[in-house]
């Protein structure tokens, strides 16, 4: 069995002026949810078993799917409060059965082929995508052996890797840390990469955010 945690407790706030009040993953592309496209994805990547990582108005997302979609079983872990990336990813790993696990943002599409990635002596792997001329994202710096060397904010990059929004993880990758209920799983990895043994994995497929509106419509012609 292979599973994967999808973070699809977004509130979407960048998209409110296109979406109307649902969970981000739920923004409907070509009159399907864009969560569809991504549990379409985990099927083709043998993927059979997924906790969807929910929050706001979450029961939309569980009347849509129900506990199964094709022929991967659908868990949910529920936020009664909001936790941070982090926080969800945490409390989402209870609900695991495997040693290491896929994690994917709920409103990013990487193509990328989940059997590629390797974890070797690291505790987590990130899918990094290469992007030119771009100042939306933080930039991922590794090494000649793909060790995260460091994370660089937000800021105009002519060429730079970026954070895909894929890992893959150990289950225990937050034993030994201290830790609040509430906290960013990216401000955890800009701190502790070196004791992670921290990983990047570079990949050129396809890519997209929905996160703002330009390319949430961008996803519309896309995803056709």
């Amino acid at each position: 069995m292979k599973e994967a945690i999808v973070l699809a407790g977004g509130f979407g706030t960048r998209l409110k002026s296109v979406v109307s009040d649902v969970p981000k993953p739920m923004a409907p592309i070509n009159n399907k949810p864009f969560l569809e496209y991504i549990l379409n994805y985990l099927q083709k990547n043998e993927i059979n078993r997924v906790i969807l990582s929910v929050g706001y108005k979450w029961e939309i997302i569980k009347n849509y799917f129900g506990d199964r979609f094709k022929n991967i079983e659908l868990v949910y872990s529920i936020e009664d409060k909001p936790l941070g990336t982090g926080g969800a990813i945490k409390k989402a790993l209870d609900l695991v059965k495997n040693k290491e696990i896929f994690v994917l943002n709920g409103d990013t599409f990487f193509d990328i082929k989940l059997q590629s990635m390797e974890l070797e002596d690291s505790k987590i792997l990130i899918a990094l995508k290469k992007m030119i001329n771009v100042d939306r994202y933080g930039a991922v710096k590794i090494d000649d052996n793909n060790y995260i060397t460091s994370f660089v904010e937000k800021q105009f990059f002519k060429e730079c890797f970026i954070n895909g929004g894929i890992y893959l993880l150990k289950e225990n990758i937050f034993d030994g840390f201290d830790l609040d209920e509430k906290f960013s799983f990216e401000d955890f990895l800009s701190k502790n990469f070196k004791k992670l043994k921290a990983k990047g994995s570079v990949f050129n497929d396809y890519f997209i955010d929905i996160g703002i509106p330009e390319d949430y419509k961008r996803a519309q012609e896309d995803l056709k």
